[in-house]
């Protein structure tokens, strides 16, 4: 190996080709060698699925999980060594939670294995939650064996220094987009429907509630595209009943990344109407970025980390109120120019800040700072 190479060893439990893109583009870094630990199989809310990821210029090892490797908190790898013999890495980058216990587990790892090495975390949370004792400590052992922690939204920095945590972070989200998947597509829209659009979980923090009876306010024309699963689909459903639009709510199950963009195409705007509680706030608003990405327009609650990935380039209405949701899409539905002017800010905006190839740039130059 050249002399001043960075022998990087990266843990993350990533379950598709287009979240390895970030890891291809630093192993491409040519002061940068990568390997990588994840996951032998994966499962949560949308279906099981075998990992095989193949990174171009990475060693990729997979191990089982102990647990559900969608808990990211309780869930362990099936390793001890995590490859670190064979990597001798400068620097483990794991993407895994300060409070969970794969954190801890890597953090004695490293200690065992990796003495040297660096070792970054992450963390997506902007909300000191309410902490069993056990769970503190965790959180004592693997903030004081972290040399750095990366943040996917400025409030988690907050809530690292709220924890004690003095060393280095930078606000770097952990995944961008793959612009080869998610691009603007020729629009597939048919007839005068107006097709308002969501995909993600369906859970109550996701405020999809709010988004059915702000579309009940709107004209006959205006519809809802539910893409996704979760628990709160029965009350969901039963709700369009009574708001008097179920047969204007189309429920379409979730698609792999590669399906989306077409998904997208069909669309005229995307919107996440998250709410905050007490234990959770939105921590970033995935599909708000493969939408801009698209050249979609995006909709987004004032809520948690979604303005400051919005910025400028979509539009935001307070946290929990239908008639701003309800006027805000009104508007759209009724200026195809503002459509038009939203969905250019927001295609500049991803390109600048969510490709894959510049979370990687920021991600190999944080390496190198950690390193100096």
């Amino acid at each position: 190996m050249p002399p001043g190479v960075i022998r990087v060893l990266h843990i993350a439990r990533y379950r598709s080709p287009s979240m390895e893109r970030k890891v291809e583009q630093l192993a491409a870094q040519p002061d940068l060698a990568l390997g990588a630990v994840r996951p032998a199989c994966w499962r949560d809310l949308y279906g099981a699925a075998v990992v095989q990821p193949q990174i171009p210029g990475v060693r990729v090892w997979t191990v089982p999980m102990v647990g559900r490797p969608d808990d990211p908190h309780r869930a362990l790898y099936g390793t001890l060594t995590f490859a670190m013999r064979a990597v001798q890495p400068h620097l483990i980058h794991a993407e895994e939670e300060p409070d969970s216990l794969a954190a801890l587990q890597i953090v004695l790892a490293r200690r065992l294995f990796a003495p040297r090495a660096r070792l970054v975390l992450h963390t997506w949370q902007n909300v000191d939650r309410p902490k069993g004792w056990h769970v503190r400590q965790v959180l004592r052992w693997t903030l004081g064996g972290a040399d750095a922690i990366l943040c996917a939204n400025r409030e988690a920095v907050s809530v690292l220094r709220a924890l004690g945590y003095a060393g280095r972070t930078a606000v770097i989200p952990p995944i961008g987009v793959d612009t080869r998947i998610f691009r603007p597509m020729a629009a597939s829209r048919s007839g005068e429907a107006f097709v308002v659009a969501y995909a993600g979980r369906f859970v109550p923090e996701k405020g999809l509630d709010l988004l059915l009876a702000a579309v009940a306010r709107l004209e006959a024309r205006a519809q809802l595209w539910l893409m996704g699963a979760g628990p709160e689909r029965p009350r969901l459903e039963a709700l369009a009943a009574r708001l008097g639009i179920a047969d204007r709510v189309r429920w379409l199950p979730p698609a792999a990344p590669e399906a989306l963009p077409a998904f997208l195409a069909q669309v005229d705007v995307v919107v996440l109407p998250s709410r905050s509680t007490p234990v959770w706030k939105e921590q970033f608003g995935r599909i708000l970025v493969e939408a801009m990405a698209c050249r979609v327009p995006v909709i987004g609650a004032a809520s948690g980390a979604i303005p400051e990935v919005v910025g400028e380039a979509g539009w935001l209405f307070p946290e929990g109120d239908v008639a701003a949701l309800a006027e805000a899409l009104r508007r759209l539905m009724a200026d195809a120019a503002l459509r038009q002017e939203l969905a250019e800010r927001g295609y500049a905006r991803a390109l600048a800040l969510y490709t894959q190839e510049r979370v990687a740039e920021q991600t190999a130059a944080f390496y190198r700072e950690v390193l100096s």
